[in-house]
């Protein structure tokens, strides 16, 4: 058997890395009340900075924040806020940040239509924060933009 090389090594545990903190987050993003927003976000980075040994003051949390870096951060948000319902083959992408919630297929071919985009957004229980006016929905190609009711930095 060959031993791997320090270059393939670093790059599996990179990996690793990655798929071992996008299925924490996936594990523990129901838990912080209210879904959806930027509360529960920080709740999340309040529990894991806390889980990590960092204080929960202001400058345990910069600490944290800053040692996570831009990259891990914004892939961690990514999958704080989106949802893959795969019975349906669809996908839910709303970060508070963002103007608008996006459904969208998880595949090519799969018909999309404000009645599936509103069942889904129903099931994911994103009803309260977006509009529900729907000839405010915009039908694009393969994605219906839903206006978030009031967004949040």
């Amino acid at each position: 058997m060959e031993s791997m090389d320090s270059a393939d090594s670093t790059g599996l545990q990179a990996t690793l890395f990655d798929f071992a903190i996008a299925e924490l987050v996936r594990q523990h993003r129901d838990s912080f009340q209210p879904l959806w927003t930027l509360d529960s976000w920080v709740k999340l980075l309040i529990w894991l900075s806390l889980n990590c040994g960092c204080s929960g003051d202001e400058s345990g949390m910069t600490r944290f924040v800053e040692a996570l870096g831009p990259t891990v951060t914004t892939r961690m948000r990514r999958v704080f806020f989106e949802r893959e319902l795969e019975d349906l083959d669809l996908q839910v992408m709303a970060d508070p940040a963002e103007q608008q919630v996006l459904v969208l297929p998880m595949g090519p071919g799969v018909p999309l239509d404000v009645d599936r985009a509103a069942a889904v957004i129903e099931r994911v229980q994103l009803q309260s924060l977006v509009a529900t006016d729907r000839s405010r929905w915009q039908l694009l190609d393969a994605v219906v933009a839903i206006p978030r009711l009031n967004s949040e930095a």
